[in-house]
């Protein structure tokens, strides 16, 4: 308990665990709305958008959310037009703008500071990389994220299971999608911070896959997945500072550990 107690003495690990436990609550509850939707992978392609984004806006000097959060917001949105397309499928939108975005930020790094340590802080995250600017902002765009959430819960719910229908009874379908891709946009900015481009995604995916297995109606799943996810980051963290590993990687392992006890149960 000591230990823990230094641990969190650091200011750099308080924010670490202010803006990850708001992440994984925001990150957790609309997993379960994209994993529905068949539409998880979303959050990887907008990862890698982020990861162009954020080495742009360290080649340019410039503010790395103040950037990232409107581009990574349009390509979103992007997504969801692509997606209703039937020239181009959803798999293959997200494919083509996330390589594409991935290969415009490796460049914009190498020419600008190089292929060092900056590269891997924003592909794999650091706990390092918050600042103070940074934590407020996550903090304040997490709350927004988790208000919009909560008071349209009733009309994402209705768009997740059955969007043909709601659109019949005179929902406007294409405003909650819209939502619940830009909200999906934020949530990925915020926490590629910490968990880095390449597993940021693991964060919406797992907990809700976890609570799926155990639970069977959506406001279970969504109270579970969120519970989950904060658990599996605090087990992460604390992990990673004993054992010097990698906060990101850390998460993931304890979120796909949890993932394995669930299903057990399920079975079970």
């Amino acid at each position: 308990m000591s230990q823990l107690i230094f641990m969190f003495s650091y200011h750099f690990m308080q924010r670490a665990l202010v803006v990850g436990i708001m992440v994984s609550l925001c990150a957790a509850l609309l997993g379960v709305s994209l994993v529905l939707k068949r539409y998880s992978m979303i959050g990887d392609g907008l990862s890698h958008v982020g990861f162009g984004a954020l080495a742009i806006a360290s080649a340019l000097n410039l503010a790395p959310l103040a950037v990232a959060v409107p581009v990574v917001v349009a390509a979103a949105i992007l997504l969801l037009r692509l997606r209703q397309n039937a020239a181009v499928k959803g798999d293959a939108a997200i494919a083509m703008i996330s390589s594409s975005a991935l290969a415009i930020g490796v460049i914009s790094l190498s020419l600008s500071t190089g292929m060092n340590t900056e590269l891997s802080s924003y592909m794999f995250g650091s706990v390092l990389s918050l600042s103070s600017e940074d934590a407020v902002l996550s903090v304040i765009l997490s709350l927004a994220v988790l208000s919009l959430f909560l008071l349209f819960y009733p009309r994402l719910f209705a768009v997740t299971f059955d969007e043909s229908f709601s659109r019949a009874t005179g929902t406007r379908t294409e405003v909650y999608n819209t939502l619940l891709a830009v909200l999906t946009a934020v949530t990925v900015v915020l926490g590629m911070r910490m968990m880095g481009a390449l597993l940021i995604s693991s964060l919406i995916i797992f907990p809700a896959l976890s609570a799926m297995c155990v639970c069977r109606s959506f406001k279970s799943v969504v109270i579970s997945s969120a519970v989950i996810s904060v658990f599996c980051f605090l087990v992460g963290l604390v992990f990673s500072y004993f054992f010097e590993t990698p906060t990101g990687a850390s998460i993931v392992v304890a979120d796909l550990v949890c993932y394995g006890i669930f299903r057990l149960l399920g079975r079970k």
